[in-house]
């Protein structure tokens, strides 16, 4: 038996709208935790993904699991400082597409070392981050939007 076929592939405008509706997912926000002030406010929401889409040092991906627009990753950032990031729809947690995502994004974008933030208490998050090879470096505390308060968060470093 095989899984779900993951696939990386440039973001197209029609991906945008998917995105929208995931960002504002309550238990979703609630596990980021370190989210856009207000996900509800659209302008910015377009503002930030135009911005995503034009700058030259971003590699953004629209994540498909067997065809289907499931979320985004994406790698930003200075030289030495680069981060990635992922997102997946709710309804798609616990299949192993975000592992399988950033394992694609990983061999896409070859620079190391590569960064990444989550909060402390998300564990699938952080799975993810280690079974694609990155360790903890530090525990920080910052505002987290999503929570409306301080918020424990782990930052990680992946290996080479």
């Amino acid at each position: 038996m095989t899984g779900p076929e993951i696939a990386l592939r440039a973001v197209h405008d029609s991906d945008l709208p998917v995105f929208y509706r995931q960002s504002n997912d309550p238990e979703s926000l609630r596990m980021a935790a370190f989210t856009a002030e207000d996900p509800a406010d659209r302008d910015a929401f377009e503002a930030h993904w135009a911005r995503i889409r034009t700058a030259p040092d971003v590699v953004a991906r629209t994540v498909l699991c067997d065809g289907d627009v499931v979320g985004h990753a994406a790698v930003y950032g200075t030289v030495g400082e680069r981060e990635v990031t992922y997102w997946v729809d709710r309804a798609y947690w616990g299949r192993g597409i975000a592992t399988a995502a950033l394992r694609a994004l990983l061999a896409e974008v070859t620079e190391r070392p590569l960064h990444a933030r989550v909060a402390a208490d998300n564990a699938g998050s952080l799975r993810v981050l280690e079974k694609c090879g990155f360790r903890v470096l530090a525990r920080e505390t910052g505002y987290a939007p999503a929570r409306g308060a301080e918020t424990d968060e782990l930052v990680l470093r992946s290996a080479g």
